[in-house]
């Protein structure tokens, strides 16, 4: 793209898809096979060759249809990447969500893409080749799963709602200590709570239907940048753990089939601070 050229977003979901698509191989591949394993910040966050291989191919193979776009990825960011989010249009990437699922062959693994403009998420496509599902979504025009359209379900009281969380990548005592109280207060007021090891893979499950709603704090823009567009697609709700509107900057979300839902859970969860990303 050059300076004032219209943005083809049709051109930009066709690349994602299909990056998504060869970097699924790479990941399926590798599933079961034994990994070369590292650790980031904690015991518990972890990164693999395939993390870092799949994260260089999709930005390579982006930037070669798009040179002037801006990427904020995983593994470029814990190798000291700056990350910085303008208006410009922005790929950003997770090349494996729910990689300690992949270390163990837990199935809930994926990729997620995510491409925003002015801040705003345009496309979103999170692809599990384990369970061989696509979502794709891109702004106004709906979310799907394998082509077929999903939507959020029509959950609107806690006490009837299954709710998705994850611990997060914290062993911090007081941070656990939160989480579980949040788990709690949740679990009592709700028909059921779930943990999937995976923020991208639980947006999906609340975008088509499958949970009725998801928060977490201690997430990254890239853990949730494609799962936004594909909750609003398939007429969800997104918005910060607290009730307001939702800074993809911000370390948490909750999304959720509802507006009341929402309103519901933000009431039972107490904060936790991160820093920004």
């Amino acid at each position: 793209m050059i300076a004032n050229e219209p943005l083809d977003l049709d051109k930009c979901f066709e690349v994602g898809k299909s990056v998504a698509i060869e970097a699924g191989k790479v990941i399926k591949e590798a599933f079961k096979k034994e990994k070369r394993i590292e650790v980031k910040g904690s015991a518990i966050d972890l990164v693999t060759e395939t993390d870092q291989n799949v994260e260089k191919m999709v930005i390579s193979t982006i930037k070669e249809n798009f040179p002037t776009h801006c990427f904020i990825g995983e593994e470029s960011t814990a190798a000291g990447v700056k990350n910085e989010l303008t208006d410009d249009p922005t790929w950003i990437i997770d090349p494996i969500d729910g990689t300690t699922n992949f270390v163990h062959t837990f199935p809930y693994t994926c990729i997620s893409i995510g491409l925003l403009v002015n801040k705003k998420p345009v496309i979103g496509l999170v692809y599990s080749p384990v369970q061989n599902e696509m979502y794709t979504a891109q702004a106004g025009k709906g979310a799907f799963c394998n082509d077929e359209r999903i939507y959020v379900s029509s959950c609107k009281d806690l006490q009837l709602a299954l709710i998705l969380t994850d611990h997060g990548y914290s062993n911090d005592p007081t941070i656990v200590d939160i989480e579980y109280k949040n788990m709690r207060l949740v679990k009592s007021h709700s028909r059921g709570i779930r943990s999937v090891g995976s923020a991208a893979m639980s947006m999906c499950l609340v975008a088509s239907g499958a949970a009725d709603g998801y928060y977490e704090y201690g997430l990254h823009c890239w853990d949730i940048a494609a799962g936004v567009l594909l909750v609003e697609e398939a007429g969800g709700i997104n918005m910060d753990p607290l009730g307001g509107p939702l800074d993809i900057m911000s370390r948490g979300i909750l999304c959720t089939s509802s507006k009341e839902l929402a309103e519901q859970i933000s009431k039972d969860i107490q904060p936790i601070e991160f820093e920004r990303d």
